[in-house]
């Protein structure tokens, strides 16, 4: 998924690493300009930036309890939130104007 950035929230890695490791109490590698980290109900979280992205692809875990992906799914949007300074209400409107547009 592509995220945008709100205003005042630069696209930098660094600040994008300080939310992920915020949110996720977890090891965060960088290779290649990637972050990457495992967590929860997450078996792979890979995050870079490209152009004004944000840009996020994850890999579920199998064979995980209702508990633990709660608590993933809750981290995520925290860390999204921090990353990009969007609500996950306003990244859910931002994602239908960008199906009307296309």
């Amino acid at each position: 998924m592509e995220y945008s950035f709100k205003r005042g929230y630069r696209p930098e890695l660094e600040r994008i690493r300080a939310a992920l490791v915020e949110e996720f109490p977890a090891e965060v590698r960088e290779e290649g300009g990637r972050l990457l980290l495992s967590y929860g109900a997450l078996r792979s979280i890979e995050v870079w930036i490209e152009g004004k992205k944000l840009v996020v692809t994850t890999e579920p875990s199998d064979d995980v309890g209702d508990e633990v992906i709660l608590d993933t799914n809750k981290r995520f949007r925290n860390f999204l939130e921090l990353a990009t300074g969007y609500t996950a209400k306003q990244r859910l409107q931002q994602a239908k104007k960008e199906v009307g547009k296309g």
